[in-house]
């Protein structure tokens, strides 16, 4: 199967790849500034190994969503 190029979508699919691509950023700037706000002692487990997952991973949303849940600490 072929690529699609950007221009080949419909405007449905662009818009949708947009909302989704926004709604990960700023999950992602969510996480990333709660971890920095955070002792290391407030995360479960390691707060560097969150750190780097949050900054190069591409999850659409799922990880930082993981994080918030998960990942911190009451």
């Amino acid at each position: 199967m072929a690529k699609k190029r950007w221009n080949d979508l419909s405007p449905k699919s662009k818009t949708t790849i947009i909302a989704v691509t926004a709604v990960d950023a700023g999950l992602r700037a969510w996480a990333l500034r709660d971890l920095a706000g955070r002792e290391a002692g407030q995360v479960n487990g390691p707060k560097w190994l969150w750190g780097s997952a949050l900054g190069l991973l591409t999850t659409s949303g799922v990880l930082p969503v993981v994080y918030l849940v998960a990942g911190r600490k009451s």
